[in-house]
């Protein structure tokens, strides 16, 4: 009997799969369960997690974002290919220095409660997640460390301008600037957040659905669908159920095996996403401080086997954190670093004083099915050099806790993704930094990643971020596993569904086919 492996979100996927199917009982402008469609339709989509926040600049969890950013805008957002292209600002330049980036807002926005989009919103927006705020429980963007002013000006057409001054030059800047921009003094409304996007919030029950409806004044291209329920599931085992009733018309984070139970009613998608999954050593346990453990146990886990067996062996087996997307960046010269070698992990071992085995605790959040069939199968790989790994499974909010803020881990299975910007995957190993989850420190590593970030010339930066990887895999201070691929079942009767590189479900390209 075929087991099934689900992740979702923050942090995971799967393979690269496609075939296609038929609904059978729909015709005519309907939807799903004869859903009408003549004034656009409504589509359910199914998620896993629940919203940790509707305030944009509070959520923590990618699971949040990937809905919220259809309801909030940034100056800027992120293309399909991963360019950066102008949003709320209807164009912006960079100076030859690197340290001052201008926005010409659009004249015609509208927050989704009438009122117009002014530059005092734009400068409330990013100093709040800047930090430059009383506001707190902000998560507030490190990148944004080097902004020393944000105003406004007029241009030479007498368009509003605002300015984002640096106080040191970073080229990377721009990729950070999608950040979703919110009314001036806006205050979190559990019951109304009000943003620019091309779907207004229309309503939200914790652990049961948050409904989004078309916003018909948007600036931009108007959304097809006049509604987008995402209902939110208490387990995977949960959305499969309802997938396979037909009950759902998007679904994210399918597994092969899941894939091929789907045998009518829906077409199997998929695409690329930056997301990298990882065994994450915390490097100050007494067990994991040894750089000969750590490297043991990067030699005993075979990556391929995972692979083929949790996503068909279509994700991309991995020694680094950089995603292989950003090819300009990625360390190609680390593949293969870590082979399998079970006589090489044991060698290892015993030099570091652990010939008779050792105990170690994968500590994964409960809501990921995808890294818990990964940690059984490591459970499984690690007893071959005398590893005696043991599950922990925690909630999310406990993770959140314990392991991503406190620290209080061995090891931990989890996906993490990140901006489009190089240096957004490789600044939380800096020693100092507040999300150096791995406990990493190395003088060495702070330096270079700081060259690479004040780096102008792009073939500089490039040697520099690759020189980072290397010491973090040379370091063994993670076992990275692999970049997998997103798999969606998607109702036969939608079309565009759109893959981005970061976490995004786009619901204003989806639309209902005419028969």
């Amino acid at each position: 009997m075929k087991k099934r492996y689900v992740f979702c979100m923050l942090l995971m996927c799967v393979m690269i799969l496609s075939c296609s199917c038929s609904r059978k009982g729909t015709s005519g402008n309907q939807g799903i369960n004869g859903a009408d469609t003549s004034d656009g339709g409504s589509v359910i989509v199914g998620i896993t997690n629940d919203m940790d926040s509707l305030d944009p600049h509070k959520a923590v969890a990618a699971g949040t974002m990937e809905v919220l950013y259809n309801v909030f805008d940034g100056l800027v957002k992120v293309a399909p290919d991963g360019s950066m292209q102008p949003a709320l600002a209807k164009s912006y330049r960079i100076s030859e220095d690197a340290k001052t980036i201008t926005f010409t807002l659009r004249d015609d926005v509208k927050f989704h409660n009438g009122e117009a989009l002014t530059a005092e919103d734009v400068i409330y927006s990013l100093k709040r997640v800047a930090g430059m705020t009383d506001e707190k429980d902000i998560k507030v963007v490190s990148a944004f460390s080097i902004i020393s002013d944000i105003t406004e000006s007029k241009g030479a057409d007498n368009s509003t301008e605002v300015i984002v001054s640096l106080s040191e030059a970073d080229t990377e800047m721009i990729y950070y600037l999608n950040t979703p921009i919110v009314k001036k003094g806006y205050e979190q409304n559990a019951t109304n957040p009000v943003g620019t996007g091309p779907f207004r919030f229309e309503s939200y029950k914790p652990m049961e659905s948050i409904v989004i409806a078309r916003n018909d004044n948007y600036y931009g291209e108007a959304a097809k669908l006049a509604k987008v329920t995402f209902k939110i599931f208490g387990s995977t085992d949960d959305a499969f159920m309802e997938l396979l009733s037909g009950k759902v018309d998007i679904y994210p984070y399918l597994s092969s095996d899941e894939a091929d139970q789907l045998k009518g009613g829906y077409r199997i998608i998929s695409g690329d996403q930056s997301l990298i999954q990882g065994l994450y050593f915390n490097n100050a346990n007494d067990k994991l401080k040894d750089v000969r453990v750590r490297q043991a146990i990067n030699y005993a886990i075979d990556r391929v086997d995972i692979s083929n067996l949790l996503t068909a062996g279509y994700s991309t087996i991995i020694n680094t954190c950089m995603f292989p997307s950003f090819k300009k960046y990625y360390n190609t010269e680390l593949n293969g670093m870590y082979d399998y070698n079970i006589d090489k992990a044991k060698e290892l071992l015993k030099e570091a004083g652990y010939e008779n085995g050792m105990d170690l605790e994968i500590t994964i959040p409960s809501n990921y099915q995808f890294h818990i069939s990964t940690g059984e199968i490591l459970v499984s790989q690690l007893k071959k050099v005398g590893i005696n790994a043991k599950i922990k499974q925690v909630d999310w909010s406990t993770w959140l806790s314990e392991v991503y803020t406190d620290r209080n881990y061995e090891t931990t299975i989890i996906g993490f993704d990140a901006s489009m910007a190089p240096g957004d995957v490789l600044e939380r190993y800096q020693s100092t930094h507040k999300r150096n989850l791995t406990n990493y420190v190395n003088a060495d590593y702070d330096k270079t990643y700081a060259a690479a970030k004040a780096a102008l010339d792009e073939n500089e930066k490039s040697k520099l971020y690759k020189d980072c990887q290397k010491m973090l895999t040379e370091d063994a201070v993670s076992a990275y596993i692999m970049a997998p691929a997103l798999i969606v079942a998607v109702n036969v009767k939608l079309d565009g569904y759109t893959f981005y590189p970061i976490y995004f479900m786009d619901m204003s390209k989806v639309y209902y086919r005419e028969n």
